[in-house]
Parts: structure tokens; sequence; C-alpha cells
């Protein structure tokens, strides 16, 4: 069975399926271990929010095949090692069917060889396209690749008649990862690095990179492969220096929390790619996506009473996932999870409509991309 499920309708669909009058059996042990605190928070803490939201809704409609879902989150800081340790608990203590999580890529790089080798279902929430490339038997996950947003930029470029760009980076996973997947494919679009600076993840001041940039002749744009406080001090310290060159950020970025952080003002006319979940009441009734980021968009503000992120969003689709293929599986054993995983197919999520293969893991493509851009502290899709 196919599910299409928007965040509220996830619970009621799951009642009629199943029937509020079977009797539970066991629960379904589901692991995370998220960036909750730390450096990265704002990216993992709307994770670990959603899913306990997800959770609790799925269990009170009489939970995935008659079985109560028990959600068991760790708090890694955003620290590999942790991350890890944390993963071989999930596995040997806790004995979880399946895992959500790796909130960035340096937390999802150190705990995939822990799934593998117990051969545990696991779905990242991170952008480097190295989590899934190449492909790992029991490694998924939902946010877009760091490539696939380097190429939906350079077509913006392009449209633009962008053919000359400087390049400034964060020297973190994520940061090395898109730039490296960018100066891989950026030469398909006709388009010529002419500066490349980089920065440190706790670095404050990112003036005398951006000086250099600016004074290089020849620059018709700016890219920031980067995600954290770093784009956002880019951004003010782009502002203050008035570089008056289009300014391109990453979707590691895609999030109010960003606007806030850099400032409306200085992050006005910013570029980036981002979900459809940032601009769901921009979206045409006619969206597939629509109906799922509206619902989950209302669910998740409601519950907490803060704004929808897309970072959450990657957890909402890998939590859907997950409960699609156990439903369709009709067991919780790892394996067939897995198996289930691989063919998930047309499953319409905040992030985009999924479609897995044996060689896909993702299952998303270009289309499942919006550009966006900040104008007057909110968002407008551009294309």
């Amino acid at each position: 069975m196919k599910f299409s499920l928007t965040t509220t309708a996830l619970a009621g669909t799951l009642a009629l399926v199943l029937g509020f009058a079977a009797p539970a059996l066991a629960d379904i042990k589901i692991g995370a271990t998220l960036s909750e605190t730390g450096p990265a928070s704002f990216l993992g803490d709307p994770e670990a929010k959603t899913l306990k939201m997800l959770v609790e809704e799925i269990n009170a409609a009489g939970g995935v095949n008659g079985e109560k879902i028990d959600l068991i989150v760790y708090d890694d800081g955003g620290d590999p090692n942790k991350a890890r340790t944390f993963a071989t608990r999930l596995v040997e203590d806790d004995e979880v069917v399946a895992v959500i999580g790796g909130t960035t890529t340096g937390t999802s790089m150190a705990i995939i060889p822990v799934f593998e080798d117990a051969e545990i279902p696991f779905i990242s929430l991170a952008g480097a396209i190295e989590i899934i490339d190449p492909v790992r038997p029991f490694t998924f996950k939902t946010p877009h690749t760091d490539r696939m947003a380097c190429a939906k930029i350079f077509e913006d470029m392009k449209k633009a008649g962008i053919g000359k760009i400087g390049l400034i980076s964060g020297s973190d996973g994520f940061g090395a990862s898109m730039r490296k997947q960018c100066l891989e494919i950026i030469g398909d679009y006709g388009i010529e690095v002419l500066a490349d600076e980089t920065y440190g993840p706790t670095d404050a001041d990112m003036t005398p990179q951006l000086t250099n940039i600016k004074g290089k002749d020849g620059v018709q744009a700016v890219l920031n492969p980067g995600f954290g406080q770093g784009p956002a001090i880019v951004t003010r310290n782009y502002a203050q220096l008035a570089v008056g060159l289009p300014l391109y950020q990453s979707h590691g970025v895609a999030s109010d929390g960003f606007i806030e952080l850099a400032g409306a003002e200085a992050a006005e006319g910013v570029r980036l790619p981002g979900t459809a979940l940032l601009v769901a009441s921009l979206l045409p009734e006619s969206d597939p996506q629509r109906a799922v980021v509206v619902a989950y968009k209302d669910a998740y503000e409601k519950a907490t009473g803060k704004p929808v992120s897309t970072f959450g969003g990657y957890a909402h689709d890998a939590l859907r996932i997950l409960v699609d293929a156990i439903t369709r599986a009709g067991s919780t054993e790892p394996s067939a999870i897995r198996d289930a995983i691989e063919g998930t197919s047309g499953l319409v999520g905040t992030t985009g409509t999924v479609t897995m293969t044996a060689e896909d893991h993702l299952g998303l493509d270009l289309s499942a991309f919006r550009m966006l851009q900040i104008e007057k502290g909110g968002w407008k899709i551009v294309e």
C-alpha cells in the first residue's frame, strides 16, 4: 500500500487502515541521535520536536500495524564521537529496528558504519552526497544533496547571465563537501570561479575574505556553501562592505532562523534553493505538496509555538518513509524494513516526492528544489 499523507491525515489514515480495535502487540523501537543542543541545534531541535509530535499522533491513532512506536532519542550535541556512542547504544542496548538522525554530515558519516555493520536501516537528515554516494545497503537520507543544490544555483546563475563568481565556503563537513561538489560540476554550466575563500566554524568576521572577493575584477556574483552561524556572518559582512553583487546561499540555511540571525536588511535579495515548506502559503492548490506542507506547518507551529523549518521537514519525511515502509512490509524485521524503504514510490513529503530504487537512496530530483529569494524578511519563489 502506498501512502501520500498529510501530517494530520497520517493519524487518521492509519486509524482507518489499522482499526482502533486491534490490540497492541509490541512496541516498534525506533531510534534517533540528533543535535538538539550545540552549534547545530537550529537543525536538531526542530527535528526532535517533529519526531516526537508525529510519533504521539501515530500512537494515538493506533500505531503501525497495531503496534505502538517507542521513540528513543539521544542528543549528541553535534559531536561525531557522541553520536557514534549513542548509535552503538541504540543497536546493542535499545535494540531498535531503524534509526533516524545524523543531523549533520559529520555525525551522519560517523554513525553510518555502526548501522551498516548491524544491518539496521538508517535515514540521515544531513545534506552531503557522500552519505548516499556510493550507495550503502542500509543507509538512506531525506535532504537534497549538496551536489543538487550546486546544480540548482548554477542553473539560476546561467539564466541570469552570470559567468564568473567568487566562492566563500565553510570548512566544516557540510561546507567542504558542497564546495567540492560545486567545483566538480561548475564547468558544466560555463561558470568560472575567480576567487575561492574559506572560513572556520568559529570565525566571527569574514570581512578579509569578502574584501578579497570584492577586489577581484570580473566577479559577477558570490556563492557561500555553508550552514550554521557562518553564512549569517557572511551575509552581514557582505552588506556592510556594500559588495553590490548577487549573493547565493545554500539549502543549509533555508529557514526563517537564518533571516533572523543575519538580519532582514542584510539578507534582502539573498537567493538559495529551498523546499516547498518555506513557501507553503504561496503554493498553488494544484501543487501536490501543498496539502502536506500546510498540514505539517500548521501542526508543528500549533504544537511548539515556533515557526516551522526545512530541517524539521527532513525529520517529518524520514518518519513518514519509515512508517510507510513498515506498513507495506508488514514486518518490523530490519531487513524487511530496509527492502520496503528501497521500494518507496511516489511518497509526497515536505522536501519533494520520493521514489527510491536500489541505485538511489534519496529518491529526489532537482524539481523538488524551489529557487527562493529573501524579500522584506520573508520568502519569494523566483521561478
